[in-house]
């Protein structure tokens, strides 16, 4: 069996991200959710993983620009991992408990964001509540666990290119 080339990894983390943030826009849309702030910090997280992937999949001939872009890609995959762990926290052990208390940087730029584009960005829910589930996991566990998928990912690149001469 061959094995997959980083240029593939790319391209994959680069699908999944983007279609992770249109599955999450479908629900909000046709199951009325509301994304929190904690959401929409994942949300931001996976457009940032698409366009490093973007980065890294239009950089074929450069090793170490690609390195650059599976580091960072891992890097951010990994902040997903954090904040959507935090979520799923929030959500089974801190109930009725706001997103952070007294609004820290990122709850300001989420809604910064969700001023200048409301469709992507726009926070009215609470972190605590888990709104909808599926298989018995609320969409911040199948978050932290899409943020492992594609840290793996991400991190196969990595060693790939490590490997490479």
């Amino acid at each position: 069996m061959q094995t997959l080339h980083p240029r593939t990894l790319f391209a994959l983390t680069l699908m999944v991200s983007t279609g992770l943030v249109g599955g999450g826009l479908y629900l909000a849309m046709a199951l009325n959710l509301a994304a929190c702030p904690l959401c929409i910090i994942q949300r931001m997280l996976y457009l940032l993983l698409a366009v490093t992937a973007l980065i890294g999949f239009s950089l074929p001939n450069s090793r170490i620009g690609q390195l650059i872009a599976a580091l960072i890609g891992f890097d951010i995959a990994s902040l997903g991992i954090f904040a959507a762990g935090y979520q799923v926290w929030l959500q089974r052990f801190a109930k009725d408990v706001s997103c952070a208390a007294n609004a820290p940087w990122w709850e300001e730029l989420v809604y910064w964001a969700g001023e200048k584009i409301p469709l992507l960005f726009q926070a009215n829910g609470l972190c605590s509540d888990p709104g909808w589930k599926f298989l018995g996991l609320a969409i911040a566990d199948w978050s932290m666990l899409a943020f492992s998928g594609l840290g793996v990912l991400m991190l196969i690149a990595l060693l790939k290119l490590l490997r490479q001469r």
